[in-house]
């Protein structure tokens, strides 16, 4: 392992950040389950940052895969492609927009630098609002777009970002509001950064932010945002890179918690829907989809094989009703944590829904980031067999529990046992 960890850095960029001290080789997985070069097994309750949706080696998607790659593997977009169709109608028919578009990308990156081009060319605008606390991507016009200072390299950007309050319930100037008026003051500042620049083309936010730490919202503030967009004609993107596809357990999608002006503009998805393969998409309506007047294909957007699992894995995931599993499971082991939670001093919040679950950690008696802290648990769980995430805003501090949908009730309460001695041995 050290052998590769030099190879490693001597041909891959500084940046390509590795988890732990002695990083990882994850060899093989099962299940929930994974193993290292070493043969340690572990409960894997991060998912490949939330990419390995239903299970690790899932037999309808390997078998899937192994089947279309028997085939053909890949054609681009400029042949008709029966799989790539067949998913289309399938996330058209979920997506709750109406005269839906699918376009398909490699990744949640490219989804979100495609939703932005479709954005700024039917709007004739290059602003953009989005979220402070916000990450989509690491492209040069996502980076532009991220409220994240950890992920964002660089301040130029071919795109004018204003950002606005409300991605973080329990932090910043209006956390002592309750919901009802911390709604209220975010759609006062919404309004009064639109009285001082020209319209913009859309709202980008991720329903749950991600890579900030799991925080969201209070149920209904994007509605409330559609209302004064409206008036504008700026358009709603929801990044649902992270939330789709019953994730948060109690909706399909996480803009549904924000439902009652109607569905977004445009959606942006990836990770899960591959388990793992290479998939991404934006869906919008096709009045907006269809607004480009040059030529554009996909080389490997909608490739066959791709397109094999995510049509396997979505089947899977509708027929075996995981986004109920999640719902069930992921409530457990939220309450779980906030028991636990409730005995440690370190331990801010546990916030999250279904089975993306954060946990903040701070200096115990204060209200700062510790991301001291939440390392060291990341290495404390790892020792312990469990595999978990971490995040957040202006420090790295929060821990994050996305394990694969199909997680049981045992192994929920054996990940939740791991991270409390992990938690403890820290505190």
């Amino acid at each position: 392992m050290n052998d590769l960890y030099s190879r490693h850095r001597q041909v891959l960029p500084d940046w390509l950040a590795l988890y732990y001290d002695e990083p990882l080789e994850i060899t093989h997985g099962e299940g929930r389950h994974v193993w290292d070069s070493a043969g340690n097994m572990y409960l894997d309750f991060f998912g490949g940052i939330l990419t390995t949706m239903t299970a690790h080696a899932l037999p309808e998607v390997t078998k899937a895969v192994g089947e279309q790659a028997g085939r053909i593997i890949h054609s681009s977009t400029l042949y008709l492609n029966r799989p790539m169709v067949d998913l289309a109608e399938r996330i058209a028919q979920l997506s709750g927009i109406p005269d839906a578009r699918v376009f398909f990308t490699t990744s949640g990156t490219e989804a979100n630098d495609t939703a932005l081009l479709l954005a700024t060319t039917h709007r004739r605008s290059n602003t953009v609002l989005a979220m402070r606390n916000s990450y989509h991507g690491r492209s040069f016009s996502t980076v532009g777009i991220t409220g994240n200072r950890g992920w964002s390299p660089t301040s130029l950007s071919p795109l004018q970002t204003l950002y606005v309050h409300g991605g973080v319930r329990t932090r910043g100037p209006f956390a002592e509001l309750d919901d009802r008026a911390f709604i209220d003051a975010c759609v006062a500042d919404l309004k009064d950064i639109l009285g001082h620049t020209r319209p913009p083309a859309a709202l980008i936010a991720e329903p749950i932010q991600g890579v900030g730490g799991f925080t969201s919202p209070p149920d209904g503030l994007y509605a409330a945002f559609r209302e004064v967009l409206k008036e504008q004609g700026v358009l709603w993107i929801a990044d649902e890179v992270q939330t789709g596809w019953g994730r948060t357990g109690e909706h399909f999608w996480g803009w549904q918690a924000h439902a009652q002006s109607g569905p977004p503009d445009i959606v942006t998805f990836a990770k899960g829907i591959g388990n793992g393969m290479s998939i991404g998409g934006v869906i919008a309506r096709a009045e907006i989809m269809n607004c480009l007047d040059a030529n554009s294909i996909s080389t490997f957007g909608g490739t066959q094989l791709t397109m094999a699992a995510g049509l396997a894995n979505l089947t899977y995931l509708l027929e075996h009703d995981l986004q109920g599993n999640a719902r069930r499971v992921g409530g457990l082991l939220i309450e779980r944590l906030r028991a636990v939670a409730a005995q440690l001093p370190g331990v801010r919040e546990v916030r999250g829904r279904g089975l993306m679950i954060g946990v903040e950690l701070v200096g115990p008696g204060t209200d700062e980031a510790d991301p001291q802290a939440a390392a060291a648990v990341l290495e404390a769980a790892r020792e312990g067999g469990l595999l978990i995430g971490k995040g957040g805003g202006h420090n790295t501090s929060a821990l994050r529990i996305a394990p694969p949908l199909s997680l049981t009730v045992a192994e929920a309460e054996e990940g939740a046992a791991i991270l409390e001695r992990a938690l403890r041995s820290t505190y």
